[in-house]
């Protein structure tokens, strides 16, 4: 986790509402899949035990990530269609004429990129027409923004 790491209002939401799901129902499966595999008997060779402790064992990990993402998070403002901050969804287009739509976010998901990344760190602060340099790990490359919503 980023200190300070910058979630829109909508975005810590969500992670809230993750994070309620995972301390409540999830956790209650898991605990009851232990318990249903610890009357199999012999834990040591109990396939069924060592599954679930393991799914116990990272669904107690994403919990403590979530929480400390939501504890570091600085809650920011909408962002506005005059200039790309976190929580835009921005319309680019390459120089080879490819297109693209992206949302800028800490949570992540399909058709998101992270406000750190190469592409999120070169679209933040820019405005409708800005062409943008990205220092891709693939290599650099050029785009347009087309539009900000």
């Amino acid at each position: 986790m980023v200190d300070g790491e910058k979630l829109t209002a909508k975005q810590a939401v969500a992670l809230r509402e993750e994070l309620a799901e995972l301390e409540g129902p999830r956790r209650t499966e898991v605990v009851a899949a232990i318990k249903k595999a610890r009357e199999f008997g012999d834990l040591s060779e109990n396939f069924e035990y060592h599954a679930a402790k393991n799914e116990q064992g990272l669904l107690e990990a994403r919990i403590r990530t979530l929480r400390a993402r939501l504890d570091g998070a600085e809650i920011v403002e909408d962002a506005s269609a005059d200039e790309v901050g976190v929580g835009s969804v921005v319309d680019i287009e390459g120089d080879g004429g490819q297109k693209m739509t992206v949302e800028i976010s800490a949570v992540g998901g399909a058709g998101t990129v992270s406000p750190t990344s190469p592409l999120g760190t070169a679209l933040l602060g820019k405005k409708l027409g800005d062409t943008v340099d990205v220092e891709a790990p693939k290599g650099a490359w050029r785009a347009t923004i087309a539009n900000i919503h």
